[in-house]
């Protein structure tokens, strides 16, 4: 055989060799660094839905991707947020209380000259949001939905840290279109201003659409860079939307009432440990009637305003399977933190006044324009009293889910610590582990969510803060006390004993009402709180 011909074999098998070698050591480099490199962080708020509205949290409306991910993940049963839109999104974004970020009540028109300060009704530019933040430890952040923080173009998601952006800068919008004669809605993409066309177009859908383009463009051009996406859809928020076919589909099933409705959301929390035996049904809201003594043409109207809100809630679902599965096709899904809750609780706003909808148009359809209502929003809120706006439990407790297949282990478990959606920005630098953000964020008000993802069964007593158009709220540890503006009295309750805040303490426990609100009322000043009395 000729020598030259094995010297040469010898030198290709080697070549071989190191090749392989090389083949390998890289791809186990790769996976090291899959599993040590900084997660994918997705926030994802809806809008004006209540405690009970998804499967998991005891509704009767199919939700089941967001059911699985609570079965993998965890499920925080006493997650506040900030009592409605505007501060709640304020509060996410910059992990401060509203006020010290600007949004003390909502946002300023496009045109206004507001005074600057707690009530501005913009991101105050001294609080960093989260995009700007992670920007520094390598993320590209996304978002797609419902902004609300910043009429004025100046005040933009992409001014505030977004690499991209698709949305509605406003509250609240038709879902299939834009109606001028409704305070002249604004939606963006990017920092231009982009206007629906076509029959097909639904904002839920658009929204999903575009957060998986920008997830696309990202695995394209910016793969070896962690990313957040801030995904805030806008349903189920009036007008209530769906299309017919989605409708169908619950049509009949609320023929049994909001009374026997929230019967049977309560039991199933129970049966799921949501709730357990300390938990009473709230009364039902007075004014509202028994279900019996509703007149049956109007039941016919009642019930297709709740099939279309759990329409709307269904879509949602279905739109964030979408994103899951995106997630999952891209080897992405198991180290990316995947948040899920509401801006507040269930909505009991009438908006006939705003004379936009057709009547000859079936509720759901283009063209009308009608929320569903106080009796519903009760139902929404089981088993607790009031709804957005105070800060009451039914107002400020958001259904929440939190799933992360890398770090979470206690799958499928209850947290029952309370948390506050001021904790999602440190959160989401705790996450990040960027060593440059040590020591620079520790006067924040909130804190991470880590340590309680890793130690479920952990309690720790905290204080948290609410004030909004007068209702407000402190709670600490397990002590709450809150009042109605209308009122104008303070409540105070004892939730380890009755989370359902049905038996006032405060002429029981005066010291423990005195100290609360002497706290109170300093946060409130430190704050910038307009009405303190």
């Amino acid at each position: 055989m000729n020598s030259e011909w094995l010297t040469g074999a010898k030198v290709f098998l080697l070549f071989v060799v190191m090749a392989l070698a090389t083949w390998s050591c890289s791809g186990l480099k790769k996976e090291e660094s899959s599993k040590t490199k900084s997660p994918n962080i997705v926030y994802i708020m809806v809008d004006d839905m209540g405690y009970s509205d998804i499967g998991c949290f005891g509704a009767e409306i199919e939700t089941p991707v967001l059911d699985q991910l609570a079965e993998e993940g965890l499920r925080f049963t006493s997650f506040y947020n900030a009592a409605r839109c505007c501060p709640s999104r304020a509060a996410l974004l910059t992990g401060l209380y509203p006020h010290a970020a600007g949004m003390g009540r909502m946002v300023s028109g496009a045109d206004a000259t507001p005074v600057p300060g707690a009530y501005q009704g913009f991101l105050s530019t001294d609080a960093q949001t989260i995009p700007e933040i992670l920007k520094e430890a390598g993320y590209r952040s996304y978002m797609s939905g419902k902004w609300h923080v910043g009429e004025a173009r100046e005040h933009w998601p992409t001014k505030r840290g977004f690499d991209r952006y698709f949305g509605l800068i406003s509250g609240a919008s038709s879902f299939y279109e834009l109606l001028k004669e409704d305070r002249n809605r604004k939606m963006a993409i990017d920092h231009e201003d982009f206007v629906p066309e076509g029959d097909d177009f639904y904002m839920t859908h658009a929204f999903t659409d575009y957060a998986l383009n920008f997830l696309e463009e990202h695995v394209q051009d910016h793969s070896e860079k962690p990313f957040f996406l801030y995904l805030a859809y806008t349903a189920p928020h009036w007008p209530i939307h769906a299309p017919e076919p989605d409708v169908q589909k619950y049509l009949g099933k609320y023929m049994k009432g909001w009374d026997e409705l929230r019967h049977e959301r309560f039991e199933k929390m129970k049966a799921l440990g949501i709730i357990d035996n300390r938990y009473e049904i709230s009364p039902r809201t007075e004014g509202i009637l028994p279900w019996a003594e509703v007149d049956d043409n109007e039941k016919i109207t009642w019930d297709r305003k709740m099939a279309v809100y759990a329409a709307m809630i269904d879509i949602m679902d279905r739109d964030i399977g979408r994103l899951v599965e995106y997630l999952k096709r891209e080897n992405l899904y198991e180290n990316t933190l995947i948040v899920f809750i509401s801006d507040n609780g269930g909505c009991e706003e009438n908006v006939d006044g705003r004379k936009l909808n057709d009547p000859t148009v079936p509720i759901g359809a283009k063209g009308s324009f009608v929320a569903y209502d106080e009796p519903w929003a009760n139902a929404s809120n089981t088993p607790y009293r009031k709804y957005k706006r105070y800060a009451h439990e039914g107002g400020v407790l958001t259904p929440a889910i939190v799933h992360w297949p890398a770090g979470i282990t206690n799958k499928g478990a209850l947290v029952r610590q309370p948390v506050h959606i001021v904790d999602l920005l440190p959160t989401a630098i705790d996450l990040a582990a960027y060593e440059g953000f040590e020591g620079r964020y520790g006067n924040l008000p909130g804190t991470s969510i880590v340590p309680w993802i890793k130690n479920t069964d952990q309690l720790d007593e905290r204080t948290f803060y609410w004030e909004h158009f007068g209702n407000r709220a402190i709670r600490r540890g397990d002590w709450k006390l809150v009042m109605e503006r209308a009122l104008g009295e303070w409540e105070l309750y004892n939730l380890a004993q009755d989370p359902v805040e049905l038996e006032n303490l405060a002429g029981k426990e005066e010291s423990i009402a005195f100290e609360l609100e002497q706290q109170w009322q300093s946060w409130a000043e430190e704050i910038g709180v307009f009405e303190i009395n």
